[in-house]
């Protein structure tokens, strides 16, 4: 673990457990072990901590350590994710919006922080906006004057999005200058992933039509690994998140600028 010990003062549990939930932001996996040595505490302290936090659903414990509180193969509906950190996809969504220039081509992946995007787009004109997402193709049909561009394929129930070899295969037809991507799940070691492998493929292909990928991901996000892979650091032009992300999670990320844009809102 590269984290440094903590100073020689006992800690109170509280501060351990902030310092144990901002080591998973970092980490996959967190071992009993190097929790004992960074806090210079016995494994029976360490096993009460994680069993405390596993409690509150602040994390999963595991054999021998703890995991982050994510289900590598389910997804919650649309519906369910809609009313997730809302505060903070609209501060992400309202950032991304001004990345967008007048005749821009853009790509909207599915999910919630892309329709929080969608929505203020609609009040641009002279767009053309790519989406694999029938409720953000719904919404601008109503509610813009762009050109959209619906992308076909197998319907996710529960997800409102298309999938599938049809979707990838129009997919690879087309360039756009920008393509806007939501992630399930990110990882400094690991990249960005989601639950399910066609939607991966489809996020996979935006990434090579686009001239730029902007991925949209919440703080709440960060230190978690789903089941599929679907790019890495270094195939992403920007990240952009909230301010609630742990301070050493942001000094990492500032130190892969030059690799990866990052911008926290």
């Amino acid at each position: 673990m590269k984290n440094s010990r903590v100073p020689a003062r006992a800690l109170f549990a509280e501060e351990r457990h902030a310092q144990i939930l901002n080591m998973l932001q970092e980490k996959a996996k967190i071992h009993v072990s190097d929790l004992c040595e960074h806090f210079s505490v016995s494994p029976a302290t360490i096993r009460n901590d994680l069993r405390d936090l596993e409690s509150r659903q602040m994390l999963k414990r595991t054999h021998g350590g703890a995991i982050p509180l994510e289900k590598a193969a389910f997804e919650p509906t649309t519906s369910t994710k809609r009313v997730g950190n809302r505060e903070r996809k609209r501060r992400i969504a309202a950032f991304a919006a001004t990345l967008v220039e007048d005749g821009d081509t853009v790509a909207l992946d599915a999910g919630t922080t892309t329709m929080e995007l969608a929505r203020l787009l609609s009040k641009r004109s002279q767009l053309t906006i790519l989406t694999n997402d029938v409720r953000i193709a719904s919404y601008l049909e109503q509610n813009g004057s762009q050109t959209v561009v619906l992308i076909g394929g197998i319907l996710r129930h529960g997800q409102g999005c298309t999938v599938g070899p049809i979707a990838t295969a129009a997919i690879s037809q087309l360039s756009v200058d920008k393509a806007f991507l939501g992630a399930n799940a990110f990882s400094i070691e690991k990249g960005f992933s989601t639950p399910d492998l066609q939607q991966a493929e489809v996020k996979r292909a935006l990434i090579q039509c686009a001239s730029e990928t902007i991925v949209l991901c919440d703080s709440s996000k960060f230190g978690r690994i789903s089941f599929v892979k679907f790019a890495s650091t270094s195939e992403v032009d920007r990240l952009i998140t909230d301010q609630d992300i742990s301070p050493n999670v942001a000094a990492s990320m500032g130190e892969m600028r030059d690799a990866l844009e990052f911008t926290a809102v």
